[in-house]
């Protein structure tokens, strides 16, 4: 059956792990992103060769993650466990899995940077799109290299928001873009960790590192089309607190980049994204 575990030893490292936010509209956009991302995760887990029987975790799993992905990839004899700092995240995880039928997950609340889980106890380590909103990655990728066992693997995929793309340009946009940056740059974030991906599996120590790259223009009427732009409602509150811009302007600026990207002759790449993957020597 599928349960919840807390992890009550593990003391938060007083930074925080997520910079988006927990709000509802956010963690339905995270419940769009599994769809939107099914395909690209689909295929990182053709690279990595995933195996039925196998013992796989998804950390940052938000209120679905992969875990439905790698429970049909391990099959019945295999395991899946979600791991996500926010109970409500792993409630709704829950409920998804149990709708679902997902009889072979379970999951956790922790911190990716120290899960608590024993080492070497997984056949696949996974993350998608975490790394890029908590300070110190490579602490996330050394963890999970510990979690996996020798000869296991560890695969992550992540967006390079540096590399974007509107064109025709606009002013909203642009605006839009550097209040990201500036809010990246005040977490410790990183914007450019997809580019740095197969480097942080190599600096953990793996080997037979992978890297491929895709990069999508999303239609109009895409919810992808507007992720970045979605993204900065979810950061609101952090914005205005840091006197980076006002309620009025964000309005304006949502209402103007809204109204670009609704024109069909925008053509419109939020991010490239990377995927990457390696193997724990033994």
């Amino acid at each position: 059956m599928t349960h919840t575990v807390r992890h009550g030893s593990e003391a938060p490292l007083g930074v925080p792990v997520y910079a988006l936010g927990t709000s509802p509209a956010e963690r339905e956009r995270l419940r769009r992103q599994a769809e939107e991302l099914r395909d690209h995760s689909a295929a990182l887990l053709d690279q990595v060769g995933v195996q039925p029987g196998w013992s796989a975790i998804d950390l940052g799993c938000g209120p679905r993650g992969i875990v439905d992905l790698l429970a049909d990839r391990v099959g019945p004899e295999g395991r899946v466990i979600g791991l996500d700092y926010n109970p409500d995240s792993i409630a709704l995880a829950r409920e998804f899995a149990i709708a679902s039928r997902l009889t072979n997950v379970t999951f956790v609340v922790g911190d990716a940077r120290r899960t608590g889980l024993p080492a070497s106890s997984f056949d696949l380590v996974h993350t998608r799109t975490l790394l890029i909103n908590v300070p110190e990655p490579a602490d996330v990728v050394a963890e999970m290299t510990r979690l996996a066992r020798p000869g296991g693997w560890v695969a992550a995929m992540e967006p390079d928001v540096v590399l974007s793309l509107c064109y025709p340009p606009h002013p909203a946009w642009d605006r839009l873009a550097e209040i990201f940056m500036q809010i990246q740059d005040g977490d410790g974030a990183d914007p450019h960790v997809g580019r740095r991906l197969p480097a942080l599996l190599q600096e953990a120590g793996l080997v037979d590192v992978g890297v491929e790259a895709r990069a999508d223009i999303y239609p109009v009427g895409h919810s992808r089309r507007t992720v970045r732009v979605d993204l900065m409602r979810s950061m609101r509150p952090k914005i205005v607190e840091r006197g980076l811009a006002t309620e009025q302007e964000l309005d304006e600026l949502d209402r103007a980049a809204r109204e670009h990207l609704d024109d069909p002759d925008t053509l419109v790449m939020p991010h490239l994204l990377v995927l990457a993957w390696g193997r724990k020597p033994g």
